[in-house]
């Protein structure tokens, strides 16, 4: 159980940094609605790989449902802020959601505005990654 755990959670997490490099190279040629989806799409990936290693609660209705939904992402990430004590987590996925809609679908912000929420991304993939060496040790 545990080493499927580590290879799911890595295999999330290595496509979250592949996301967010792709959204560095849209950043750096100045297309932000496909900056803003790589973005959101890394952050997404991390929120899954912590959701699935820790066990929360949501995870019931993803397996009945066999889906994520935005909506369980979201409650997801307050569940992850709420158990690890680490409230940036709901702030990231609140982040990545806003730049998903006006980046992405409404493609209302600029190449500027999304370059601002990289650091936020690059901070959960890096916290992600320690958590799960974490549950993965025990």
């Amino acid at each position: 159980m545990v080493e499927w755990m580590s290879s799911a959670g890595e295999a999330r997490l290595e496509l979250a940094e592949k996301f967010l490099g792709e959204a560095r190279e849209y950043v750096a040629s100045g297309d932000a609605v496909q900056a803003s989806e790589k973005l959101y799409r890394a952050v997404e990936e991390c929120i899954k790989a912590l959701a699935e290693a820790l066990k929360v609660p949501e995870l019931k209705t993803v397996e009945r449902r066999e889906r994520w939904d935005t909506w369980l992402l979201g409650s997801a990430a307050r569940s992850l802020a709420e158990r690890l004590g680490e409230p940036r987590i709901e702030f990231t996925w609140a982040v990545a959601y806003d730049v998903h809609v006006w980046g992405f679908h409404e493609a209302k912000y600029s190449v500027d505005k999304v370059k601002m929420d990289l650091p936020h991304a690059e901070w959960l993939l890096e916290y992600a990654r320690r958590v799960l060496r974490q549950v993965v040790d025990r």
